[in-house]
């Protein structure tokens, strides 16, 4: 397929090197739009917005968000349920089922069937016995004192805690500074 000569007085390709072109121009100028006389918007104002350059408006006041009764609640039983958990623990840390071999206990009541024990500095004035031996198990009153012979010859009180799995046998003596 061939393709037919170009009709008479127009030259297939634009000219180089600025040859005046024969013929019409390939494109006719653009009519531009005369710009907008100084001092005016070049567009209509726009309701409900400000005009250019002037002064916005200022942001409504957000409404502030009201905690419901529910929120407050749940947020107390939480805050609450926080400070017990960890007031148990920080009673708890010092028990005598923490003590370990020379540490120094405390009794904090004179109760003998519960003298609450815990476990205290030995630099402290409040260190009144000394850990001999710690014994893991099941004891009757006569097996803790065999328990406690055969471990720490000088021993003077034994002290059993029974929990549910974690039974065990200190051995104590009074500490002298």
């Amino acid at each position: 397929m061939t393709t037919p000569p170009p009709p008479q007085g127009q030259v297939p390709y634009p000219p180089q090197g600025g040859y005046p072109q024969q013929g019409p121009a390939p494109y006719p100028p653009q009519a531009q739009a005369p710009y907008p006389p100084q001092g005016q918007p070049p567009y209509p104002p726009q309701p409900g917005f400000p005009q250019q350059g002037g002064p916005y408006a200022p942001m409504p006041p957000q409404p502030q968000r009201k905690l419901k009764p529910k929120t407050i609640k749940n947020i107390v039983i939480v805050a609450v349920a926080l400070v017990a958990a960890v007031g148990g623990y920080l009673a708890s840390r010092n028990d005598a089922d923490t003590a370990k071999v020379g540490d120094c206990m405390h009794r904090g009541s004179t109760n003998d069937s519960n003298p609450d024990l815990e476990v205290v500095d030995c630099g402290s004035s409040k260190a009144q016995y000394v850990v001999l031996a710690k014994i893991d198990g099941t004891f009757t009153s006569a097996s803790a004192q065999i328990s406690c012979e055969t471990k720490a010859k000088d021993f003077q009180y034994a002290y059993m805690e029974t929990k549910s799995s974690d039974d065990f046998l200190l051995c104590l003596k009074d500490y002298s500074k």
